[in-house]
């Protein structure tokens, strides 16, 4: 009787958490905060595994954020107008090397982790808009407030929204990289930067300090 009365207490938790985390695709305001809220708890549950093995954060940020982010749009950006002179071939293979580069930024980020308090601004018309911008404020007791910007696309098919974009304290990820990948791409061609950046995804995370 314990045993099954366990069981039920533990399936009845597992199934509140579930909905208490289910991503809202179809508001970016709630996407965001839902996505945070989720990814902030898993990195707090799994705190044991990230201090052993801190590419573990990698596998945290492929799981519980890149479904909510439209890699393939931002890849196919930074290529830019070289995107005609590429073949199926290479852009796939861009595509994956950009977006496993995009997982070892935010995995470098979340690195810094250390429970402070996210803060999304409240939920705003969306009305026909095709991209949104959703600010979010970083809160820690002992440092300035940092400000991220996220930017979001609608799904014109699937009315679902995702990230393409983060801007943190001004500076757009995604037009740095389309100034120094593309670049790249236009000097060396799309193989040699998709070498390089497969060079730099096999570099292991580490945990940078919490005071940097």
């Amino acid at each position: 009787m314990f045993k099954w009365v366990s069981r039920w207490v533990v399936w009845l938790f597992l199934l509140v958490s579930a909905q208490a985390f289910a991503i809202n695709a179809q508001d970016p305001y709630s996407l965001v905060k839902d996505a945070a809220g989720k990814t902030f708890l898993r990195l707090e549950q799994d705190a044991p595994q990230v201090k052993k093995d801190p590419n573990y954060l990698r596998t945290i940020v492929r799981e519980e954020l890149m479904p909510y982010v439209d890699n393939k749009f931002a890849a196919y950006k930074v290529i830019g107008a070289e995107l005609k002179n590429t073949t199926p071939e290479q852009r796939d293979r861009f595509v994956k090397a950009f977006t496993d580069y995009i997982v070892a930024t935010y995995a470098d980020a979340l690195g810094k982790y250390d429970k402070q308090t996210i803060q999304v601004e409240s939920s705003q018309p969306v009305d026909d808009k095709k991209e949104v911008s959703v600010k979010v404020t970083v809160i820690d007791p002992s440092k300035p407030e940092i400000n991220v910007v996220f930017q979001l696309r609608k799904n014109s098919r699937t009315g679902e929204w995702k990230v393409f974009d983060m801007v943190a304290e001004g500076v757009s990820l995604l037009s740095s990289k389309q100034s120094e990948l593309g670049g790249s791409i236009r000097q060396k061609g799309i193989d040699s930067v998709s070498s390089m950046l497969e060079q730099h995804n096999l570099k292991p995370a580490t945990l940078q300090s919490k005071q940097s």
